[in-house]
């Protein structure tokens, strides 16, 4: 069975790199774990040295209204 946490946010562009930063930083530590944080709890992983990673953008811009863009990081290992 595998557990589940997610939160999503709003959040200013400055406060996006602070949290990508710190999740950068828990990887780049060294440590046999890394601490996440989701909303209002921490997670914590414990991933081997090498993890795959994809990075996905979506672009849309539909005819009438506004243009849609997303950015998807994912990072996965087997334990």
């Amino acid at each position: 069975m595998a557990d589940r946490t997610d939160a999503s946010q709003e959040l200013a562009r400055d406060e996006v790199a602070t949290l990508l930063r710190e999740l950068a930083d828990e990887f780049e530590r060294g440590e046999e774990t890394v601490a996440v944080p989701v909303g209002n709890k921490t997670v914590t992983l414990t991933p081997p040295d090498t993890v795959t990673a994809e990075v996905e953008v979506v672009e849309r811009s539909p005819r009438w209204g506004s243009s849609h863009e997303r950015i998807g990081i994912d990072l996965e290992w087997k334990g």
